[in-house]
């Protein structure tokens, strides 16, 4: 017998916008990954060099990031409690590769101070992502 609680309105609408969000981020690394060379036409040299002196890891935590962070707005959508692992597992690798593009090499000389923004932004959704899938489970939302 499972005691699984009918979830609120805003529940659906927070889910929602997770993917949503989500499904962004995957987009983003698709267009990085396969679509480099017109992504890199629009910059400065200096910009061109952090984008193309990215390492491998730092590509695979971004894939692991976007690719977890989506599964994790599916199982918010099918009610599901492992959204909570795949949000901490895409929050660690988010931070890992936010290691490399702030402080492993020259993206802040490159962009500015602007580039504090997305990554900040991205940690901030990350954390309320996984309180909450907690909450969702503590609240019989999500089995």
């Amino acid at each position: 017998m499972t005691n699984s609680a009918k979830p609120p309105i805003w529940f659906w609408v927070v889910s929602i916008v997770a993917l949503l969000w989500n499904a962004m981020g995957v987009f983003n690394y698709l267009n990085q990954a396969y679509n480099k060379e017109a992504m890199l036409e629009g910059l400065e040299q200096a910009q061109r060099e952090v984008f193309e002196g990215i390492p491998a890891w730092a590509t695979a935590a971004f894939a692991i990031a976007v690719f977890s962070g989506i599964l994790g707005s599916i199982a918010l959508l099918i009610r599901k409690k492992w959204a909570k692992p795949l949000f901490t597992i895409s929050l660690i690798a988010a931070v890992a590769q936010f290691v490399n593009w702030l402080f492993l090499s020259n993206t802040v000389e490159a962009f500015g101070p602007s580039a504090y923004v997305m990554p900040l932004i991205v940690v901030i959704i990350g954390f309320y992502l996984i309180f909450f899938s907690k909450k969702g489970i503590q609240k019989g939302w999500l089995s």
